[in-house]
């Protein structure tokens, strides 16, 4: 496992491993990152490696050598990441030893919002219209081409980060000059200058979640998405499945595969490609080659009993995904999060119902004293609760009516 996030997916991965019967290699160039996210008097799930190696996870020409050697001594059968920022890494780790896995280019061009722009362009799969320049007068007219209202996207970072709705040219210079300021990632990756204008897509937005074995991409479901924080695009919450029509349920499908297909994703992918349905049909926003974030895979493993976690790992080994579905008693399961709107020290949340209550899957919430961050991106979240129905697409009124209750309680100073 080449570094991780630090949500929930760095506590389901190892998971995920050890129930499979698997031990797991760790490779980090900052454990410290890791241990700082732990619980208080809790060891972090990523220390259950059999080996937790220090690397240079950043220098991929150093690494890949380094890797090689690592895996005449211990044998790996597969690479795996969670975090966005080391997938090429870790198809490229794949590739160089000769283990299972997705092509290199194809991560890559997945990973790059403007390559996926470019490959799905030249294979006709519908997207927004879009440019890419680094130069502002290049950016201030292709803006004016496209027009106004845009979305302004770095190519290179994740989770809503700088993504913003721009409605004119002041606001569109106020954007690019805030994503310059950010020329570094989290994990210490000088990022690329260039900045991805496109056209605004009307519509819902949701997601098609995906396992991709032996060239046959398997369609698990669509997952609903609700957003909030404009003119940020904060995710506050996503259900699954998707209350959609049969035929939107289908256009959003087909357009995720024929994505997956133009980029080469078909093999060794867990994927989560993200689907607007527009009045002019459905659109591609992204393409992620990993599994979902945000606990949309506790929601499938809710309502279906399929662990992507679990397949993520089986693909990652070359060997066949179990996808079959298990009767759950849930119809529907959704989560939705609670984003600050201010930034302060938390004093004081509303009461949550307790989690045995009757449909309430996982409630998990900030300790006053936490400080606040204002959110603009899906960082800075406060906790979120789950909720699932037995009888239909009722999981998001649930959880809706728990969050109300949280936030008339909130006091942040």
């Amino acid at each position: 496992m080449v570094e991780s996030w630090v949500g929930s997916m760095s506590r389901l991965l190892p998971r995920a491993i050890r129930e499979s019967g698997h031990e797991f290699t760790f490779l980090t160039r900052d454990l410290h990152h890791y241990l700082r996210s732990a619980p208080e008097g809790v060891a972090h799930p990523l220390l259950g490696a059999r080996n937790v190696i220090t690397a240079d996870t950043n220098d991929t020409e150093t690494l890949l050598p380094e890797v090689a050697r690592l895996h005449a001594v211990l044998g790996f059968d597969g690479v795996l990441t969670s975090c966005d920022y080391y997938l090429p890494t870790a198809a490229r780790i794949a590739g160089h030893l000769g283990l299972p896995g997705p092509g290199p280019e194809a991560v890559e061009n997945a990973c790059r919002k403007d390559a996926t722009r470019r490959v799905l362009a030249d294979a006709s799969v519908p997207g927004p219209r879009f440019a890419v320049h680094e130069e502002w007068a290049d950016l201030a007219r292709a803006a004016r081409e496209i027009g106004y209202p845009l979305v302004v996207k770095p190519v290179d970072l994740c989770a809503g980060m700088y993504v913003r709705r721009v409605d004119d040219e002041k606001q569109l210079a106020e954007a690019v000059a805030a994503l310059a300021g950010f020329p570094v990632n989290a994990r210490g990756q000088r990022r690329t200058p260039a900045v991805l204008v496109e056209e605004l897509l009307d519509g819902p937005e949701v997601s098609v979640e995906t396992v991709s074995h032996a060239g046959a991409v398997h369609v698990v479901g669509v997952t609903d998405k609700s957003i909030g924080g404009a003119p940020a695009f904060i995710e506050t919450g996503h259900m699954f499945p998707a209350a959609l029509t049969p035929a939107d349920t289908e256009a959003a499908e087909q357009t995720a595969l024929a994505a997956l297909k133009a980029l080469g994703l078909v093999d060794g992918v867990v994927a989560h490609t993200e689907i607007k349905l527009t009045s002019g049909g459905p659109r591609v926003v992204e393409v992620n080659p990993r599994p979902a974030g945000n606990r949309i895979t506790e929601l499938v493993r809710h309502v279906t009993g399929i662990d992507l976690a679990a397949a993520f790992v089986d693909v990652a080994l070359g060997r066949a995904p179990d996808l079959r579905r298990a009767d759950t008693g849930l119809r529907s399961a959704a989560v939705g999060f609670l984003v600050p709107d201010r930034t302060g020290t938390l004093e004081a949340l509303g009461a949550a119902r307790p989690a045995d209550d009757a449909g309430v899957l996982e409630v998990q919430l900030a300790e006053p004293g936490k400080a606040v961050k204002a959110a603009h991106s899906n960082n800075e979240y406060l906790g979120h609760v789950m909720a699932g129905d037995p009888d239909g697409p009722g999981a998001r009124d649930r959880v809706e009516s728990l969050l109300a209750g949280i936030r008339a309680g909130l006091v942040i100073r």
